[in-house]
This record gives structure tokens, sequence and C-alpha cells, in this order.
């Protein structure tokens, strides 16, 4: 059913490499809606995500009125992108868009080149979420002036703004618009949200390791933060019942290969394993404290995830991460610290039961507020006020 009276729209969401949060956010958001009786569709990479992705995207496709299509997006500025671009504008027209939903920094970009709207077309409205992406840049950098100013010369092309956190709100606010006023139109915040099932526990696995990471390898995400707090943790000797802290690394990426070699530098390679990509509850079981040492992060579903099945985690102090968080914020530690990290660790496998404690009251702040079902529901009603806004 739709929402209300309301007529089901047409929407098509635009994301370039089908992996990660981004990923997950898009899918459960299309197939959310879809289950409320709206035409979507969906265009994506055709040369990333692998075997899971391709799983995920054939099992959505078949819940998808608009269907799924793939066409090569470069992660850099190439020629296919404007294959890209004339895709999407053939796919919009083809399907009658209401909303054109692009996600990620080319997902966007796409999205908002692909649909020039006619001085007639007032029903068409093209959607911006950043997901961090061109946000982690900044304007000192030469490959931060190229994607800075990409993001400012769109925000002419872009209906509705949509932030999955406050953080990323004020972070385009102070790298965008304070520069040349304000988005000209609306601008609103909703949060990602996990699912009810997601809620259910995890049991961890005979002969988990202490530590867990789950996640892309590269340096973005703090892994050799993690690698140097157990160095620290091994040299001072500090130990559970008796035995050195363990660590699994759930996860692949760019910089896999230098994170294996620092850890078999430091002599860590009996206390770290690195075992691949696996989904998050899966990976859940491999670890008894899920460590995020991220250096920046928007609103990470892996934080998200792992509250909802009570997993006990610490986590940096960025992004998004304190809206999370809530009341329990003076937990988080700060990036780039293997000391602070070595520290939070050591007091964290001491103190098992306040360790416990702390999961449960973050899961029951996240069934209260982080709901799938909510998020879908937030996005479709800025979509209603964005294009009355546009129409008016």
């Amino acid at each position: 059913m739709t929402d209300g009276s309301e007529q089901p729209l047409n929407i098509l969401h635009v994301l370039r490499a089908p992996v990660g949060g981004l990923f997950r956010h898009v899918t459960d958001l299309a197939r959310g809606q879809a289950a409320r009786g709206h035409r979507v569709g969906l265009i994506a990479d055709r040369s990333t995500g692998g075997a899971q992705a391709e799983a995920t995207l054939a099992a959505l496709a078949s819940k998808l009125t608009l269907g799924v299509t793939r066409v090569p997006m470069s992660r850099h500025v190439g020629a296919s992108d404007f294959l890209a671009v004339r895709h999407v504008s053939q796919r919009a027209k083809a399907v009658a868009a209401n909303v054109i939903h692009g996600h990620g920094a080319k997902g966007g970009a796409y999205a908002r080149l692909g649909f020039t709207p006619s001085p007639t077309d007032r029903k068409t409205i093209r959607v911006y979420t950043p997901h961090g992406g061109s946000l982690h840049f900044h304007w000192g950098s030469p490959t931060g002036l190229i994607y800075l100013n990409a993001e400012r010369a769109l925000m002419s092309r872009t209906e509705l703004f949509l932030f999955e956190s406050a953080y990323g709100r004020d972070v385009f606010k102070a790298k965008i618009s304070d520069k040349i006023g304000e988005p000209p139109n609306l601008v609103r915040v909703v949060h990602n949200g996990v699912t009810d099932d997601e809620f259910q526990p995890i049991v961890v696995s005979q002969g988990a390791s202490d530590l867990l990471f789950i996640g892309e390898l590269r340096l973005l995400k703090g892994v050799d933060v993690l690698i140097a707090a157990i160095k620290q943790l091994a040299q001072e000797g500090r130990s559970i019942e008796g035995r050195k802290v363990t660590a699994t690394i759930v996860g692949n990426g760019p910089d896999r290969a230098q994170f294996e070699r620092e850890v078999a530098k430091h002599g860590l390679g009996e206390q770290v394993q690195f075992v691949g990509a696996k989904p998050a509850r899966q990976a859940f079981s491999l670890g008894r404290l899920l460590i995020v040492p991220s250096r920046a992060e928007s609103l990470p579903y892996i934080v998200l995830e792992a509250a909802a099945a009570g997993v006990p985690m610490i986590a940096t102090q960025v992004g998004g991460i304190p809206e999370i968080f809530g009341p329990e914020v003076g937990a988080l530690v700060a990036p780039g610290d293997p000391a602070a990290l070595a520290q939070a660790i050591s007091q964290a496998m001491q103190d098992r039961g306040a360790r416990h404690s702390a999961s449960l009251r973050l899961k029951t702040r996240l069934r209260a507020l982080f709901s799938a079902d909510a998020m879908t529901a937030a996005i479709l009603a800025a979509y209603r006020e964005a294009i009355a806004h546009n129409s008016g």
C-alpha cells in the first residue's frame, strides 16, 4: 500500500559500487518503497560487488517494478561517465521517473546530470544523499578541489538533499554551501535504520577471537590503528586469561596487503587473522568485542547492526557515530590514537559485565530510534514535500 491516498511514485535509485553501507541503505530503501506500492528501479556499476552483490541484486530485481540495470561506472572521472549519464537519462525518461535519487558522489552526479527538466516539468525531482563520499575531501587538496567544486556546481540541480546524519548535513554546509549560500531547495536528515530481524541475539562461536573488525580494508577505516593497539597490548604484557589478545579481521579492500604486512612486521601473525568478506551477522559470531576504529564515517551500518544485535563494541568519536550512541557517547574513543584504543580494549576485556550492560542500553536505544521502516516512511515524506515545493 502507498502512503495514504497518494498516487504511487516512479522512483529510480542510482549508485556506483553495490558494496558496503551505501548499498545496504539503497537495497533496504528500495525494498521498503516497493512494499508500499511504489514503482522502483535501480542503476549500478556492472563490474563491482562480486558474487554477493549479484545475489542481492537478483533477489531485489524480482521486487522492483522498474527493474535493475547495470552499466560501466568508473571510480574516478573517465569516459564511462558519459555513457552512465546517458543511461540514467534514458531510463528516467523511459520510466517517467518522479524521483531520481543519487547515492554517493558518483551516483549523485549521474542522477543529477542524467536528467534536465523542461521548463514545464515540475513533477520530477532530483535527490542526493552523499553517504560521506566527496565530503571526506578537503579544499586544500587537488582531488578535493575537483570533487568539492563538482558538489558546488551540482547544487542547483538538486531539489532535495537527504543526509543520513546531522553530521553529514553539517559537513556539507561547512564545506559546500557556506561558500555560496544555503542549498536552493529542501534539506532533510533521515537516519539509517535496521530491520526487526536484526535484533535477534548473536551466538558467539567456540574459539571466537577476543576482538573483531568488520569493514572495508582501507586506511580510512583505521585497521592500522587497531593493529598498533594490539601491538601495544602485547608489548605491555596485557593478556586475557593468561593469553595474548586475538583479533579477526573481516573484509577486503585496497589496503589489505599493507595491513597484512604490518601484522607480520610486528610479529602478530598468531594473534591476528584475516578471513575475507562475510555478511555482518555471520561475522559477528567470530569475535567477542567489535572494534570500529574509523578515522571518518557518516552513519555506519556496521555500528547500527552490531548495536541492534547486542554485540559489545568500541567505536571512535567520528561522523554520525555519536548520534547513534546518544547518552553513551562518553564511551567513544578518539580516532587515530592506538594508545587510547588499547586502553579502551583493556578495560572492556577486564569488565565483561559493564560492556554487556552498555550493549543492552544501546540496543534499547536502537529499537526506539533507528528503524528501517521509519527511515523509508520519512524519505517518502521528504520526496512528497520536495515535489510539492517544486510544483508550487
